[in-house]
């Protein structure tokens, strides 16, 4: 009926369809695009985003509709995998072609390969949708088998296959329902990407989460299960901030969505990624990372997909016992692809065009985080991470304020900060979390007093210059300074002082505390500026030294000389 850039309309005769499911259009070179029933206007008119390039597609084109979802296949294979958002492998697709063609379609997961499985349960046994099959080993983990979720109801184990290797498309099990009905179980089963998992029981997040960021995890803390927002312009640091999530963050599984990043960001993670080594286990990083590769290159539909793909993926190894993290870059392009969707299909726009729904899609999406207490009493979580790129760093468009509103958890990136070369760039007055900190909430108060003193005289000293402030308030002002030089800031590219341990970021708390708290006795500002000077050089040097080292000791007790040599004056601020 028409073909208006991703969006067609199709008309069916056989009567009216599923919102959401997957149908094919086949093109005049024989290919099958796929595509997305987004809206049904009548019995015999629809409308459905395409995944893929739609050049050279017309009117006349015949559309296939399957009766199912888009979905996603779930099963042993998924980690140390690259795939678009369809759940292509990408590195399967450059065998085939160099460059990716459109209307090629790859199994997701290797049906080749055989797993080890070994049986949990006996014929006879009463099982449940969530019930564990058997486990077979996943690179780090114990990957369980599931009965499918979509099962509703009580079923008998009536075969359980032997002790062996199989492959994710071989019956590994048989169940018989109420009525007699026998129904096949594989290894592999598929889900509805748009339809969150149940939950067996949620928990509330309460336990902070260490990513080895000293900023994070001492004043802005993400939980297990929690949620956080990390706007902020082009070119403050939110892509290496995710970076350094995804290696040294205490999660089991990471996966990255690249949901419209751009396209040279994106392949810097699938050539770097698989050479690094995860410094909890010692082997590749891709051993306990997924990725999800949709960049703002490919078609716009598809960044919808790869981000519900992605946390899909998520809520299946949360079932599987784990702790998983999700980084999703970046959101904003997300919320521009239904922009465009939206104007295509001419519903009534909302502020700056975006649709007036874009506030529930953005909490629907992030509601699917959360703390989950199995069938078996563990506990299990899904913690996700989205950044926003607002145009010109405005953190009043819709896309920012409706994360803000969904998120516990507020990382505003500075232009100011990086600008001066401050890693992490987060804002240390505007940003906040509703998590628990790894230190006490006393010496969060405590920080956070210093650093809006720090500005507030800051402020002074731009209005009156140094000479317009007290020693006192200067000493002030030096000691926020040095606060956030020594403590706040990091050097991501150093072995050492790029990941914090909960351990060391006490140690550091308790000196950059004592410090704060000893009296100085000197007068002037130049020998104030000198004196933290000293301290401050003394303290990164620490920073650089690894706890284990011989010379760690002996820099903090230089440093403890340094800041003790000097006597007392009353701080008035």
């Amino acid at each position: 009926m028409s073909v208006n850039e991703s969006l067609v309309g199709a008309q069916t005769t056989e009567g009216a369809v599923m919102n959401g499911e997957v149908a094919y259009i086949i093109v005049e070179d024989g290919k099958r695009l796929k595509a997305e029933v987004i809206d049904v206007k009548s019995s015999d008119v629809v409308y459905l985003q395409v995944f893929e390039d739609t050049s050279w597609m017309k009117v006349g084109d015949p559309v296939e509709f399957t009766g199912l979802p888009l979905a996603v296949k779930l099963g042993p294979g998924i980690l140390g995998s690259v795939t678009d958002g369809l759940q292509n492998p990408l590195y399967e697709l450059g065998k085939i072609e160099w460059f990716l063609e459109r209307g090629i379609e790859v199994d997701p997961l290797d049906n080749r390969t055989k797993w080890r499985f070994t049986p949990k349960v006996n014929k006879g046994d009463t099982v449940t949708g969530g019930s564990v099959l058997g486990t077979v080993p996943e690179k780090l983990f114990e990957h369980k088998i599931f009965v499918p979720f979509s099962l509703q109801g009580s079923y008998t184990i009536e075969t359980i296959a032997a002790e062996g290797e199989y492959t994710v498309d071989e019956p590994i099990a048989s169940v018989k329902d109420a009525t007699g009905n026998i129904t096949q179980l594989k290894m592999a089963f598929e889900w509805p990407v748009k339809q969150p998992m149940p939950f067996n029981e949620r928990s509330v997040p309460e336990q902070s989460m260490p990513t080895g960021i000293r900023i994070l995890d001492a004043l802005f803390p993400i939980a297990y299960g929690g949620t956080a927002c990390n706007p902020g312009p082009f070119g403050a640091g939110k892509t290496v901030l995710q970076h350094s999530l995804a290696r040294h963050s205490q999660a089991d599984v990471v996966i990255i969505a690249a949901c419209g990043e751009r396209a040279g960001e994106a392949v810097e993670v699938f050539k770097d990624f698989p050479e690094l080594i995860d410094p909890r286990t010692g082997k590749s990083l891709m051993d306990r990372t997924y990725i999800v590769g949709n960049t703002s290159s490919m078609p716009v539909a598809a960044r919808e997909a790869s981000v519900y793909m992605a946390t899909t993926v998520g809520e299946y190894y949360r079932k599987q016992g784990l702790n998983v993290l999700i980084l999703a870059d970046s959101t904003s392009r997300w919320a521009q692809a239904l922009r465009e969707t939206s104007g295509r299909k001419e519903e009534i726009p909302g502020p700056e065009a975006f649709p007036m729904y874009i506030s529930t899609l953005i909490s629907a999406f992030y509601d699917r985080a959360g703390v989950e207490i199995l069938q078996d009493g563990t506990t299990s979580s899904l913690s996700i991470i989205g950044t926003v790129s607002p145009a010109g760093g405005n953190f009043d468009e819709p896309v920012t304020q409706a994360t803000l509103l969904s998120t516990g958890s507020f990382w505003g990136l500075s232009r100011a900060l990086s600008d001066a070369r401050k890693y992490p760039a987060i804002d240390r007055i505007d940003s906040n979390s509703k998590y628990p900190s790894l230190l006490e909430q006393e010496e969060v108060t405590y920080l956070m007093e210093l650093l809006r003193d720090g500005k507030t005289i800051a402020s002074n000293i731009i209005l009156m210059g140094e000479k317009g402030i007290t020693d006192a308030s200067y000493i002030r002002y030096q000691k926020a300074e040095l606060l956030d030089a020594v403590f706040l800031q990091q050097n991501s590219f150093h072995e050492v002082d790029g990941v914090t341990t909960p351990d060391r970021l006490r140690l550091m708390f308790d000196m950059v505390k004592e410090i704060i708290d000893t009296p100085v006795n000197v007068e002037g500002k130049e020998e104030i500026r000198s004196h933290f000077n000293f301290i401050r050089q003394a303290f990164l040097d620490w920073n650089y030294m690894r706890l284990d080292e011989e010379e760690f000791e002996k820099q903090k007790t230089k440093l403890l000389n340094l800041v003790k040599k000097r006597g007392h004056v009353a701080e008035n601020v």
